[in-house]
């Protein structure tokens, strides 16, 4: 790794992010990857995108799928993301799960939830950023969401009371 790769990953990672779990039913079992680049895209159409590294041996298992799951962890989830974010292994082991009709896999508890299909790729670096068009969603507005800042995991702190 060079010196520019060590500062890349540095200053990047100054930058607070949501963690999501994006997850289909692959032969009927639950396959997904935890992903930090989530970001919400558009309005109309309703868009959000993920950044998935094309060295990823998950997303081509998921990308072909109908629906996909996006679940945006809570701050009392950082387990499940540790799991989900794990280069091996069975990452949905310990971690409860549910499917959508449609196949998509959503985290219970999150703070947000999305079901999507794939829109489009859009090829960026050693990246794709992925289009998903959103089929349904919907948002628990009494969970904290969690964080990845600096290399780790964080929870928000409630705002200071005002006077």
């Amino acid at each position: 790794m060079t010196m520019l790769d060590l500062d890349l990953r540095r200053v990047y990672g100054a930058h607070p992010t949501g963690v999501a779990v994006v997850a289909g039913l692959v032969g009927g079992e639950p396959a997904g990857l935890a992903a930090s680049s989530f970001v919400p895209v558009s309005l109309d159409p309703p868009l959000v995108s993920v950044c998935v590294a094309h060295t990823s041996t998950t997303w081509p298992r998921l990308r072909t799928l109908p629906r996909i799951g996006l679940s945006v962890l809570g701050a009392h989830q950082e387990a499940a993301g540790r799991r989900l974010g794990a280069r091996t292994g069975d990452r949905f082991a310990g971690v409860p799960w549910r499917s959508t009709a449609n196949g998509g896999v959503l985290v219970p508890g999150a703070a947000a939830w999305y079901e999507c299909g794939v829109e489009r790729h859009v090829p960026a670096g050693d990246h794709d950023i992925v289009l998903f068009r959103v089929h349904d969603l919907d948002a628990a507005s009494d969970v904290p969401p969690l964080v990845y800042h600096a290399g780790g995991f964080h929870r928000l702190a409630p705002p200071a009371p005002t006077r």
